[in-house]
């Protein structure tokens, strides 16, 4: 398995794409396929973040990650995120999201950031065994979310 930037590997976009939509449209008003795809193509031009990593076994992309500036419209003021780990199902439970959130990690801290945020609704313990700390549970749009934080290494 290797990890790319999604600009490397642009073949792709139409399926993070559809991943990204049916896994967290809930979480966005006036969401779409269409719409995560024009995302994806505007982050093509930016130098710094949002970014999108790609994880790729024989061809297939298997897996998602990617660091953007803001994650929560109501937490404007925690940046950057961890944003939209996602590995297809039949492929879990063999480290590949693990291998992701340590990529993203590193890349943050590349481009100089300190800490990391993310939040989820349903995987605190994963990232809590990859080092990351409770912030706040919090609602958001209707679910309760844990909102974690992470320091990063120099490198």
């Amino acid at each position: 398995m290797e990890i790319s930037l999604l600009r490397e590997r642009t073949e792709y976009i139409p399926i993070l794409a559809k991943w990204h939509y049916q896994e967290w449209a809930h979480f966005h008003d006036n969401d779409s396929v269409e719409r995560r795809i024009a995302e994806f193509e505007e982050e093509l031009k930016a130098n710094s973040i949002p970014r999108t990593f790609v994880a790729v076994s024989e061809n297939t992309p298997v897996g998602s990650a990617g660091i953007l500036p803001h994650d929560m419209d109501t937490r404007m003021d925690l940046t950057p995120w961890l944003a939209s780990v996602y590995v297809v199902p039949e492929q879990r439970k063999r480290g590949i999201g693990s291998k992701l959130v340590q990529h993203v990690m590193k890349e943050a801290a590349v481009l100089g950031y300190r800490k990391l945020y993310l939040y989820t609704p349903d995987r605190p313990s994963f990232y809590r065994h990859l080092g990351w700390s409770p912030l706040e549970r919090v609602d958001y749009h209707g679910y309760t979310v844990d909102i974690m934080k992470i320091k990063l290494q120099n490198t």
